[in-house]
C-alpha cells in the first residue's frame, strides 16, 4: 500500500496563528503612555470641578469606603468565627485559620475581582458615568480647537466628535437595547459566569497530579487567540514554575483588564452600533493599546478608598482615547455605515509612531466626510 502523502503546511495559516501584529509591545506602551495623558487631559477639564462633579466626587469617594466595607464583612465574619473557636479548640499554634483569612482575602480581590465588579456595577445605577464621558468629549473637541486656533488652514483641522456623537440613539453597547433592567441583568449573569468559571478553574489548580498544569493551561489558551501561538507557549512554560499566587494574578488582570476597557467603552458603544461581530474585530485590531491603556488605570484602581474616583477620571481619559483611534462620527443617518468603516485601525502605525506632544496630529488628513457636509466625499477627493 503507498503510504500517504502528508498536506503541504499552510505557511500563510501558520504566519497568522504566530501574528501579534495587533498585541505588539508599542501598542502597549503606547496604551500605558495614554493612561497618564488621558487623566491630565481630562483633570484639566473646568466642568470636572463644578459642584455637581464634587457632589459625584463625594459620593465615589463615600462608594469607595462602602465597597471596602463589603469587601471586609465576610473576611471579619470569618474571623469572628474563628475568635469564638478559638474558645473551644486551641489555636495558639495553628496556623490553617490565618491560611483561611488570607486565602478568602486573596479569592475576593484576585479571583472574583470583587472591588472592580462593585466598582463597574454603578454605571448601571447612575447616568453619572456616562454624562461624564460626553462632557469630557466635548472639552477634548475645545481644547483642540484652541490649540489650532492659530493653524494658517482650518480646513486642515478634524471634525469635533462632541456634536455628532450626542445625537445617536443611546442602546447598550451589548444587547442593542434600550432596557436598563436587561441591561443589568446580562451584566450581572456575565460577572457569574466568569465568577464561576474562575472560581473553576482556581479551585482545578489544587488537584493532585494534574493540578500544576491547569493554570499555565488556563493561559496557554486564554493567549493564544489574543497574543499568538508563540507568546502563549512562553507564557505556558513561565506559568509552569511561577508560584501560583502570581500566575492567578497575572491571568485574572488580564481579564480585568478587558472587562474593565469594556466597560469605560461602553458609553461610545452605547451610541455607535456595532454588529457583534464588528465590535469583535473592533477590539481585536486595538487589543494592544486597549490592554495598556486598561492596564495602567487597574493598577491605579486598586489605591484604598480612591478606586471609584478614580474609575471617574479613567471614564473621562476614554473620551480622549477614542478620538485618537477612531474617526469623527458623521451626521445620525450615517451611523451605520461608519460603524463598519470603523472596524479596522487604519491609522495605526501613524498613531504609534507619533511622540507624546503631537499626538493631535493624528487627524492631519480629514476623514471622508465632515461635520457640515452630509454627504460622504469619495476617497479620491
Amino acid at each position: 500500500m503507498a503510504s500517504q502523502q502528508r498536506p503541504p503546511i499552510d505557511k500563510e495559516k501558520l504566519k497568522k496563528k504566530f501574528d501579534i501584529s495587533h498585541f505588539d509591545l508599542n501598542a502597549v506602551i503606547r496604551g500605558v503612555q495614554l493612561t497618564g495623558v488621558g487623566a491630565h487631559r481630562a483633570l484639566q477639564n473646568p466642568n470636572i470641578f463644578t459642584s455637581e462633579h464634587y457632589r459625584q466626587a463625594a459620593i465615589a469617594v463615600a462608594a469607595g469606603i462602602a465597597i471596602r466595607i463589603l469587601i471586609a464583612v465576610p473576611i471579619y465574619g470569618v474571623r469572628i468565627l474563628l475568635w469564638f473557636s478559638s474558645f473551644i479548640f486551641s489555636l495558639d499554634n495553628a496556623t490553617w485559620d490565618d491560611t483561611i483569612v488570607s486565602s478568602l482575602t486573596f479569592i475576593e480581590n484576585h479571583v472574583l475581582q470583587i472591588p472592580l465588579f462593585l466598582m463597574t456595577l454603578m454605571r448601571y445605577l447612575t447616568p453619572t458615568l456616562d454624562t461624564l464621558f460626553m462632557d469630557s468629549l466635548r472639552w477634548v473637541d475645545k481644547t483642540y480647537v484652541q490649540k489650532h486656533q492659530s493653524d494658517p488652514d482650518p480646513s486642515k483641522l478634524r471634525p469635533m466628535y462632541y456634536p455628532n456623537l450626542k445625537q445617536y440613539a443611546i442602546k447598550d453597547g451589548s444587547t442593542q437595547s434600550s432596557s436598563m433592567a436587561e441591561s443589568l441583568s446580562l451584566f450581572l449573569l456575565r460577572f457569574v459566569k466568569r465568577g464561576l468559571i474562575s472560581l473553576g478553574v482556581f479551585a482545578a489548580s489544587y488537584l493532585p497530579y494534574v493540578g500544576w498544569l491547569v493554570l499555565p493551561a488556563a493561559s496557554f489558551w486564554t493567549f493564544k487567540e489574543a497574543v499568538g501561538l508563540g507568546p502563549a507557549s512562553v507564557i505556558f512554560g513561565t506559568g509552569v514554575v511561577l508560584p501560583r499566587r502570581y500566575l492567578v494574578i497575572f491571568l485574572q488582570s488580564y481579564f480585568a483588564s478587558r472587562s474593565l476597557m469594556r466597560e469605560l467603552l461602553e458609553p461610545y458603544f452605547a451610541r455607535v452600533h456595532f454588529t457583534k461581530e464588528e465590535k469583535r474585530k473592533w477590539f481585536r485590531n486595538r487589543e494592544g493599546l486597549l490592554f495598556g491603556f486598561a492596564i495602567g488605570f487597574l493598577t491605579l484602581l486598586k489605591v484604598p478608598l480612591l478606586g471609584v474616583l478614580i474609575y471617574g477620571i479613567a471614564e473621562a481619559s476614554t473620551a480622549y482615547l477614542i478620538t485618537k483611534i477612531t474617526d469623527p462620527p458623521p451626521p445620525k443617518a450615517q451611523m451605520r455605515e461608519f460603524a463598519a468603516s470603523q472596524v479596522e485601525w487604519k491609522n495605526k502605525q501613524k498613531f504609534l509612531s507619533l511622540s507624546l506632544a503631537n499626538m493631535d496630529k493624528i487627524h492631519d488628513k480629514p476623514p471622508p466626510y465632515s461635520v457640515d457636509d452630509p454627504f460622504p466625499r469619495r476617497q479620491s477627493e
